[in-house]
């Protein structure tokens, strides 16, 4: 089943998920018809487990079997702070079941890289030094130059992440964010439970880790606080929503609010965050400007764009070259009809494939 030596990962998964399942020892083993003790003996890796106990703790946590017998990788970063000690508080759970779906989202996306249907996007690095929000700033320019859209509004933040090598998933799990480096490889998970401004904040932040690096590397301010790293993170991402230099020159406008909504409807950001860079941007004083003490309504945000939908984040669940890729390896018959709703997490249903053509099959 796995190799001597490999109990110990086994039992720390199981330990680390029942953690974020809020259950005890005893709770865990009163659903499997054990002993608290022999819960114990299983996460601190002396009792073996066989096929079919492994089975049934995957059901009782909720998890794919190849959550309990893979190590996640090392590279993490999380928006709520994962607690290493034993707790039933929600900050823990969330973080948890934060962390297995993005382990389970990494699996789904490696699937298609390892079937063909997909090719791997190397995840984009920023070179220089970061160790200022204006250096953190510079860093979002130079993204958004060689992605050629200088203080463009970014059309859809998730192609975005996927051309950049990040491979974000929206999620139903409350919490915020978390983000995983496996070689090559870079994944996200952005709950969807926030507005949208809310979501694209998430997915840009988790960005911001994978291009400035973060504490697990070397690339980031690695003498600053954990505190100050994320306020660069939040300048690199604030920067990447809407550009201090999309407010033009500044110097004989006055601010108003029409204008302020505009911009904060067509960047897609959340009202206080394009306060913030108007502020930034020298455009707005929000001590005199009582008008933007008042958040806009979504009428008037989307009398802002013309009432043109907005998905991004939102009925969209997974990369679009992703979501290509799980329709080819169903086409070429890689994967099942199930496995294939499944693979794009809620997106489609089954009602929504087409009849698959038989004789496109792959030799």
């Amino acid at each position: 089943m796995t190799e001597t030596g490999d109990w110990t990962t086994v039992g720390e998964q199981v330990r680390q998920t029942r953690l974020g399942a809020g259950l005890s020892q005893a709770e865990l083993g009163a659903q499997l018809g054990l002993d608290r003790t022999m819960i114990a003996k299983i996460e601190s890796g002396v009792r073996r487990v066989d096929a079919l106990e492994l089975i049934r703790l995957a059901a009782a946590l909720d998890v794919p079997i190849d959550h309990l017998l893979e190590r996640r990788p090392a590279v993490i970063s999380r928006r709520s702070e994962l607690l290493a000690e034993d707790n039933d508080t929600d900050v823990a759970r969330r973080s948890q079941r934060l962390e297995i779906t993005l382990a389970s989202w990494l699996r789904d996306v490696r699937q298609l890289l390892d079937a063909g249907t997909l090719t791997l996007v190397n995840p984009v690095r920023y070179e220089g030094s970061v160790t200022s929000d204006e250096d953190a700033r510079a860093a979002t320019q130079w993204l958004r130059d060689i992605r050629g859209i200088g203080t463009e509004p970014i059309d859809t933040l998730m192609g975005f992440c996927e051309r950049s090598g990040q491979y974000v998933l929206v999620s139903d799990l409350p919490g915020e964010g978390a983000s995983m480096v496996d070689g090559d490889l870079a994944v996200s998970v952005v709950s969807g439970e926030g507005d949208p401004g809310r979501r694209r904040a998430t997915a840009a932040h988790e960005l911001g880790h994978l291009v400035l690096g973060d504490e697990y590397s070397s690339d980031l301010a690695v003498h600053v606080s954990r505190a100050d790293r994320e306020s660069l993170i939040n300048a690199f991402a604030a920067e990447l929503l809407l550009p201090v230099a999309a407010f033009g020159d500044v110097s004989n406008r006055p601010a108003s609010r029409e204008e302020m909504i505009r911009l904060t409807a067509h960047y897609r950001t959340s009202w206080s965050l394009a306060l913030r860079q108007a502020e930034r941007a020298g455009w707005l004083d929000m001590t005199s400007a009582r008008w933007s003490r008042t958040t806009p309504t979504r009428a008037e945000i989307m009398d802002a764009v013309g009432w043109a939908p907005q998905p991004d984040l939102d009925a969209i669940r997974v990369p679009p070259g992703y979501s290509h890729a799980v329709m080819e390896a169903w086409r070429r018959h890689l994967v099942s009809d199930a496995r294939a709703v499944e693979l794009l997490h809620g997106q489609i249903g089954l009602d929504d494939l087409p009849a698959r053509d038989e004789t496109d099959l792959t030799p």
